[in-house]
């Protein structure tokens, strides 16, 4: 008899439990794959994710405000932005309050920086020196609308917030620090290189964000790279102001000014009583020199010799005229006064108009509809007086019409400006007197040409006629062509 199963084989058996085994071991590797591949996806995940460093910390409520563009660059939401670095910010513009959604400036303890959607173009307003004019900077790109929300690129965040900004791809991390950071972070540093303090100006502050401190001795001022220390300006000057726009120090010894590069390069001799940037784009500055006016160009070359009384106007008078500066009007004319007299250099340098004009600018007397006037923007004019008498000068100078009026002001309703002006007790809308004499709006110059003007439009008798006596004087005569 035959005790063993004849259908069983023990080397099948073993065979079988061998397979068994491979595969447990294979599906053990399997899913120690699969946990090594989560796991490893999980940190790679984790390092896609944005980090933002501020002044050394952490800030998550900042990671969610960064918009990646295709092209890499990232865009900020400037309000948002503001409140991170204890900015105030509104919409409209700082002289101008709106609630105009396309504009909007911040306002920190030093200055004020006005910014436009699609424009790259920013304004900063001192507030440590309120002569009302504003200085100007660019950005890379101009400001653009997302979400109902004006954002501008990092690069702009840092001129608009004085701040620095580092993207590091690998780890995927921003860091950012602010400009009140690197100050507090440097004070002490100073001492260690025998200096007693940081220059406590707004303007020289902003220094730091491109490594380099505006330091002092008790006596004498100087500028020393912020990493090492080195010596940039020796500490041998009575004061220094750093140029923000140019990158360059308008220094001061013995009260007398001049400028000095990064690089030590002395760019304007020390030789000035004064010295003040009127325009980075024309590269002008003005100056004085004896008690009289000037402007030089950025090497130190006269373009406007000193000898002038005044040059600007105070655009104080003219709140309502949203005047970014006083020194040079509808981007050509710069006022100069010599004599008692006003006359209009161009930016090159070149005198357009004689010195002639009582003033320049309307100032109202007593009604309560007028407002003060000194340029019509759209239309690229300057009001003139002489003999308390007014007229139109257009960029390059010149008459745009030949007659002078009894005024010429602003009216302000509704939120919409007017202008008027008054001659033979009648008054004119000066821009529908404009359009009929051909003078083109700013930003139509480059349409096609309107149709021919009207023959029977109303004129302003011209400075003849207006002298003829009253009885023969007609009420309204046709004007000459030309102007």
């Amino acid at each position: 008899m035959n005790l063993i199963d004849e259908d069983f084989n023990p080397k099948k058996e073993v065979d079988k439990t061998k397979k068994i085994t491979r595969m447990i071991i294979i599906a053990i590797v399997l899913v120690v794959i699969l946990i090594i591949a989560i796991f490893s996806y999980m940190l790679y995940l984790e390092k896609l994710k944005l980090e933002v460093i501020v002044n050394g910390q952490q800030n998550i409520e900042i990671t969610n405000s960064f918009v990646f563009e295709n092209d890499g660059t990232i865009y900020v939401p400037v309000r948002k932005m503001a409140s991170y670095f204890s900015y105030s910010s509104y919409s409209g513009e700082y002289t101008n309050k709106s609630e105009d959604s396309s504009k909007c400036y911040v306002e920190c303890e030093g200055e004020v920086v006005n910014l436009t959607l699609n424009s790259n173009k920013i304004y900063k307003l001192s507030l440590q020196n309120m002569d009302n004019n504003y200085t100007y900077i660019y950005m890379d790109k101009p400001v653009k609308a997302i979400n109902g929300e004006l954002y501008v690129t990092t690069e702009g965040m840092q001129k608009i917030f004085n701040t620095t900004f580092d993207y590091n791809q690998e780890t995927n991390t921003i860091s950012i620090y602010t400009m009140p950071y690197l100050i507090s972070l440097n004070s002490n540093m100073i001492l260690n290189y025998g200096y007693t303090a940081i220059s406590e100006q707004f303007e020289n502050r902003k220094a730091i964000i491109q490594g380099m401190l505006v330091v002092t001795n008790d006596k004498y001022v100087g500028v020393i790279n912020a990493n090492d220390g080195t010596e940039i300006l020796e500490c041998k000057y009575d004061d220094i102001t750093y140029q923000e726009t140019t990158g360059d120090f308008i220094v001061s010894s013995n009260n007398k000014y001049g400028i000095i590069g990064t690089n030590k390069e002395t760019k304007v001799d020390i030789s000035y009583d004064n010295i003040l940037l009127m325009d980075y784009d024309a590269g002008l500055y003005l100056v004085t020199k004896n008690g009289k006016y000037g402007v030089i160009d950025l090497e130190g070359n006269n373009v406007i010799y000193a000898e002038n009384d005044q040059i600007g106007i105070d655009i104080s008078n003219f709140s309502e005229n949203d005047l970014k500066t006083g020194y040079i009007l509808v981007d050509n004319l710069i006022p100069v006064q010599k004599n008692g007299k006003w006359g209009l250099f161009d930016k090159k340098g070149k005198q357009v108009v004689n010195f002639e004009y009582d003033s320049l600018g309307y100032i109202a007397n007593n009604s309560r509809e007028a407002l003060n006037l000194l340029v019509i923007p759209d239309y690229d004019v300057v009001v003139a007086c002489l003999n308390d008498r007014y007229t139109l000068l257009n960029k390059f100078g010149e008459q745009t019409f030949k007659a002078f009026v009894d005024d010429i002001y602003m009216t302000v309703s509704g939120g919409e400006k007017s202008y008027v002006m008054i001659a033979n007790n009648k008054n004119y809308d000066v821009e529908d007197y404009l359009d009929r004499l051909g003078v083109k709006p700013t930003n139509k110059k480059d349409e096609e040409e309107e149709e021919e003007t009207d023959t029977n439009t109303i004129n302003i008798p011209s400075d003849e006629q207006q002298n003829q006596p009253e009885e023969t004087q007609p009420e309204e005569v046709q004007e000459s062509e030309e102007h």
